[in-house]
């Protein structure tokens, strides 16, 4: 899996702070969901010199889902998020966020602001900041305004990352140089401080590469947790991860760029198609 790293200001470090302040809210109030679906991707194609790293993609995505996908590397499940986020335009075809809003027409900046929050493998957190200054620089807020609501707005935001501080298990580590955290510990900071934008949609990749076994079952509960609040697509090789976080929702396995099946955990592992070319005996 490529690992490009983060794609919005506020998960890249080597930005400078002033600049995390960009986020507004107005977009993502007007996603409508009123048919259940936060995220429509219809016959989407996408050919590099020749190639077709996705081919005549559909799948949707329902709001409050979490959603697993999985597939052999060269599947085409990185060029979906890049095209999901703006990093990639299609060739052809439609992706749409909720009824109304047009991926394929917004920049990264635009979608990140409408809704959608994407994590990468690798976790990239400010590691010299503690792991609340963290979220504070994260916060969905136009710092330009804090010296004008004084210290209402400073208990409101107080209260939130208290709030994400306890959903993604660092209340404890709040002091901390975010340094200083285990590998674990940095990708649910990352977490955190995707939540702190209050994205409608999270797309993971591979969250749980690298992390002990503890770590991994703590982070299959803050997903089992943070969905219906949200909604969740989760790129994984893990497969005992995402048996546990699938449960009864659906899981997409990709191939060449297209669907090859999708259903239950236990259907999509029955599947003779997906054992030939995923899965194996």
């Amino acid at each position: 899996m490529r690992d490009d790293g983060p794609t919005t200001l506020i998960m890249n470090p080597e930005h400078e702070l002033g600049g995390h302040a960009s986020y507004g809210r107005a977009a993502s109030s007007e996603v409508d969901t009123r048919h259940g679906v936060i995220l429509y991707l219809d016959s989407v194609n996408v050919v590099f010199d020749g190639f077709k790293a996705i081919n005549n993609l559909t799948l949707d995505i329902g709001v409050g889902e979490l959603r697993c996908i999985i597939g052999p590397n060269g599947a085409g499940k990185t060029t979906m998020m890049d095209i999901i986020t703006g990093k990639t335009r299609p060739s052809s075809g439609t992706a749409f966020f909720g009824q109304n809003i047009d991926l394929t027409t917004l920049s990264e900046t635009q979608i990140a602001n409408a809704g959608i929050g994407r994590k990468f493998q690798r976790p990239t957190v400010f590691e010299a900041h503690s792991v609340f200054e963290n979220l504070e620089l994260a916060m969905k807020a136009d710092k330009r305004v804090w010296p004008v609501l004084g210290a209402r707005l400073r208990g409101e935001q107080a209260d939130r990352i208290g709030e994400v501080l306890e959903t993604v298990g660092l209340s404890a580590q709040f002091q901390r140089t975010a340094g200083l955290l285990s590998h674990g510990q940095k990708q649910w900071l990352e977490i955190g401080m995707l939540l702190m934008q209050e994205p409608r949609l999270l797309l993971l990749d591979e969250p749980v590469a690298g992390m002990t076994d503890a770590e991994t079952e703590r982070t299959g509960e803050l997903f089992n947790s943070l969905k219906g609040k949200h909604s969740l697509m989760v790129v994984e090789h893990d497969m005992d991860f995402v048996a546990q976080i699938a449960q009864q929702g659906k899981v997409t396995v990709l191939c060449e760029g297209s669907v090859l099946a999708e259903g239950t955990m236990e259907q999509v592992q029955n599947d003779e198609r997906v054992i030939e070319v995923y899965l194996g005996r």
